[in-house]
């Protein structure tokens, strides 16, 4: 009788621990196991893959800061005022990695900021204007959101710029993006 309420609560436990968890004890697990052959996570295997001569000066490994500005009248105010509502430096680093097997897509950009994944996701698309000094920028969101920015590129200090503009109740959100090239140099 015991053995069965044992053997039914640990059918239980594995069928109500959440997918976080059993993920979190696997990787847990993995860390542990001790392997005879150098080990690489993708952050190193895109640094090698860049180490080989990337192709396109766009391709390398970055650090994100952002910017939002708000322009618009105050409560009550006819003059425009223009005010910093957020600024974050360095608070991501990705990595663009050219695309060639993608018709609507140049680049790919991968966040690298969680390490140990099984997968990284596609979190932005880069496409180069006619003239290769413009890029549109396609930020992918949750449920389908999508963000265009559009990006220059200046290859002397390894610089990408964005910026996107949105109004809304009267006043006009600027959004901007530095992207600065941390590897290869």
């Amino acid at each position: 009788m015991h053995k069965r309420i044992y053997l039914i609560g640990a059918v239980l436990a594995v069928f109500l621990v959440p997918t976080g968890c059993m993920q979190k004890l696997y990787n847990m697990k993995q860390s542990k196991v001790v392997s005879e052959f150098e080990q690489m996570d993708f952050h190193g295997l895109a640094k090698l893959y860049m180490s080989k001569g990337a192709p396109n000066p766009i391709e390398g490994i970055y650090s994100v800061s952002g910017e939002v500005i708000r322009k618009g009248g105050g409560f009550l105010s006819s003059s425009n005022k223009e005010k910093v509502l957020d600024r974050r430096e360095n608070y991501a680093q990705v990595a663009i990695i050219r695309d060639p097997d993608n018709k609507d897509r140049e680049f790919i950009e991968v966040s690298l900021d969680k390490e140990g994944k099984f997968s990284y996701s596609v979190v932005g698309e880069f496409t180069t204007s006619a003239g290769g000094s413009l890029l549109i920028y396609k930020h992918l969101e949750s449920k389908d959101k999508v963000s265009s920015f559009t990006f220059t590129f200046d290859q002397k200090t390894d610089v990408l710029e964005g910026i996107r503009t949105d109004s809304r109740n009267n006043a006009s959100y600027t959004y901007k993006l530095t992207y600065v090239k941390l590897y290869p140099k």
